[in-house]
């Protein structure tokens, strides 16, 4: 029988990935609409409010997600309706107020954990071409900053990392970080069995962690 499984906050999630040196987005963690509005004239608008909580894993599908909010009221507003959108199962929910992330390209990064080779840091090309590219690379934890930068160059579209309509190329130092960071958390932690990642956005060449979970074994 394999064993159970259970899923970080987004919150707790990200958390755990800036502390391996993953830039995320600016963010605060709130209990009221009007924490959450104030929350959000201090990082500045405008401002993404998420539904957070470690029971709540897809919060797209259920409208849990509320973007470019522009001033205070909209935020209190579209806390409000999040609030009153939780459901008995989801337990202890908070609201995740953070600063909108621009940038026209997404990357998707990760871990997950093979059968028969075990934990492997991911690479991939994100947004709208994922799919359609399916342009992704692994490599075995642990990663090495030698096998990162392979895995930068190992992208068939690889060219999606140089400068790009106005905008700089990416970081490949910063984005090096991001993987070898993924690779530290499983590293640290035997329970990590997968780590989501999506989007990275990239905003004026830097990789920045927009939503991320954590999956643990127990």
């Amino acid at each position: 029988m394999s064993p159970s499984t259970s899923t970080l906050s987004e919150w707790e999630s990200k958390h755990r990935l800036a502390a391996a040196g993953i830039p995320v987005a600016e963010e605060r963690l709130c209990s009221s609409a009007e924490e959450a509005a104030i929350a959000a004239s201090e990082l500045g608008f405008p401002i993404a409010v998420k539904l957070c909580g470690p029971a709540i894993a897809h919060k797209t599908e259920r409208g849990l997600v509320r973007l470019g909010l522009r001033d205070g009221d909209a935020v209190r507003t579209a806390s409000t309706e999040l609030l009153a959108a939780a459901r008995p199962e989801d337990g202890r929910v908070d609201l995740l107020v953070a600063r909108m992330v621009a940038g026209k390209r997404e990357l998707i990064a990760g871990l997950a954990t093979d059968p028969t080779f075990g934990r492997c840091v991911m690479l991939g090309i994100g947004g709208i071409f994922a799919e359609i590219l399916a342009d992704v690379v692994f490599r075995l934890v642990p990663v090495s900053r030698t096998d990162a930068e392979e895995m930068l160059d190992d992208l068939t579209h690889r060219a999606w990392l140089g400068p790009f309509r106005g905008e700089p190329a990416v970081d490949r130092e910063r984005l090096v970080d991001v993987l070898v960071g993924l690779g530290k958390v499983a590293e640290e932690d035997a329970r990590v069995r997968s780590i989501d990642v999506n989007p990275l956005i990239v905003a004026n060449g830097l990789p920045i962690a927009v939503d991320a979970l954590i999956e643990v074994e127990g």
